[in-house]
């Protein structure tokens, strides 16, 4: 499944892009949700890391494209941005919001078609490197590799990763299971390690990233068990 968001001022393009999108869909044999906005500051309004693809009108009335896709960029690294336009000159503006394409108006099947095709290609290159959360920053989509490690405290789960920390309430346990399969383990109740993060392990300690988690001594054997096979698959 993949989720589009169709940013357009233009009725009769809105629903142009959904007739193609719905065509592929049935060609492709793959369901497709789709959400429309009539202008950028709508999708920015409670923006949240939920969209595969966001087709992207440059020229609208209250918020043109590109500042649109500005914003969004600060607040998602991930998404895939196209921008939809009836001048070429302004797409190539996109390549500094790291646009993957532009289709040139009026659309033609062949050209949506192809993004799609692109689209899902890269989506399940990295459908399983991503997880989405609702933390205090809104939802959010966190990339594994980028995350250092999971602190729990009072039901306050405390995300570190490479871009800051992120706060939510939750469980580990729901943690742990949320990234299973994932390369991390617990050394302690209160830490949920990324494997591939780690710098260094002693018999009480797990370095990584600077920071000193402590091993419990009932997760030792476990912990150490996974970290071998961890680095044995690697």
């Amino acid at each position: 499944m993949l989720r589009i968001a169709i940013v357009e001022d233009e009725s009769a393009v809105r629903d142009q892009l959904k007739e193609y999108i719905n065509l592929f869909s049935k060609e492709a044999g793959e369901h497709f949700v789709i959400t429309e906005f009539q202008d950028g500051d709508e999708i920015l309004d409670g923006y949240s890391a939920e969209y595969d693809l966001i087709l992207l009108d440059i020229q609208m009335k209250r918020i043109d494209g590109y500042e649109t896709a500005q914003k969004i960029r600060a607040l998602d690294e991930d998404v895939i941005l196209v921008f939809v336009t009836n001048m070429a000159d302004y797409a190539i503006k996109g390549y500094g919001v790291k646009a993957m394409d532009f289709i040139l108006k009026p659309v033609e099947y062949v050209m949506l078609k192809q993004v799609l095709k692109q689209t899902q290609t890269l989506i399940s290159r990295k459908a399983t490197q991503y997880i989405t959360v609702s933390t205090d920053k809104g939802m959010v989509r966190l990339k594994s590799s980028d995350i250092y490690y999971i602190e729990s405290l009072n039901h306050i789960m405390m995300i570190n990763t490479e871009k800051g920390k992120y706060t939510l309430r939750d469980t580990m346990k729901h943690m742990e299971e949320l990234f299973s399969g994932y390369n991390f383990s617990r050394c302690n109740n209160s830490y949920l390690v990324n494997l591939e993060k780690i710098d260094r392990v002693d018999k009480k300690t797990v370095y990584i990233m600077g920071d000193e988690l402590p091993i419990s001594r009932p997760r030792y054997k476990d912990f150490m068990d996974e970290l071998t096979s961890f680095i044995g698959r690697s």
